[in-house]
């Protein structure tokens, strides 16, 4: 069963139901038992980084994130919830996140053509490896919202970086944690079958 943490912050139904149509078993929840015995965890989101760590906190699921993220069972973050794993944002005066590693999250800078909120589809650049990113090919376009990006401190957890007027680190891997920037929920075909890498682990 695949847990997918509920704490206000959208588009938990959308990755509900491209699990479903993978046949995977889900339950959309902010119980701690439940969250615990699941075999899989995800933490989705949409929306600002404070707020959201604000209603982490409020729903007493910052504890259980940091331990089920820590457990070694598969942790995949997506969105928001990739930036909520760490350390610090520049949204919200420079709130702290569940700093299970290492990094931060800035603006994406404004430059001439380029529109932020960077919104639709873009290709990806993969290390080769990556796990979620096994058997697709390579430039994979995925489908992002965000107007904040990952620095990542630890280059070797990269997994794949896109070109948006910066280079942004756009999916992570760091043994059992794994999370992106994009929507593998919206990707199509893409997207379904980095899921399925994630429900394979």
């Amino acid at each position: 069963m695949i847990a997918i943490i509920d704490y206000d912050a959208g588009n938990l139904r959308s990755v509900e139901k491209a699990l479903q149509s993978l046949g995977q078993k889900t339950i959309i929840t902010r119980e701690e038992r439940i969250i615990d015995q699941a075999d899989k965890v995800i933490l989705p989101g949409v929306g600002a980084f404070k707020e959201a760590m604000d209603k982490l906190s409020h729903y007493n699921l910052t504890d259980v994130v940091r331990t089920t993220a820590l457990s070694g069972k598969p942790f995949l973050g997506i969105c928001l919830g990739l930036q909520l794993l760490f350390e610090e944002s520049e949204e919200g005066e420079g709130a702290k996140g569940l700093g299970l590693l290492k990094g931060k999250i800035v603006r994406i800078p404004k430059a001439e053509g380029l529109k932020v909120p960077h919104i639709g589809w873009n290709s990806l650049a993969v290390k080769e490896g990556a796990r979620l990113f096994e058997g697709i090919g390579p430039d994979p376009y995925v489908y992002f919202v965000h107007s904040y990006y990952l620095q990542a401190e630890r280059r070797e957890d990269v997994a794949s970086v896109t070109e948006y007027g910066v280079r942004m680190d756009t999916s992570i891997e760091h043994g059992n944690i794994f999370a992106c920037q994009f929507h593998p929920e919206k990707s199509g075909e893409i997207g379904l079958h980095i899921l399925k890498n994630f429900a394979a682990l």
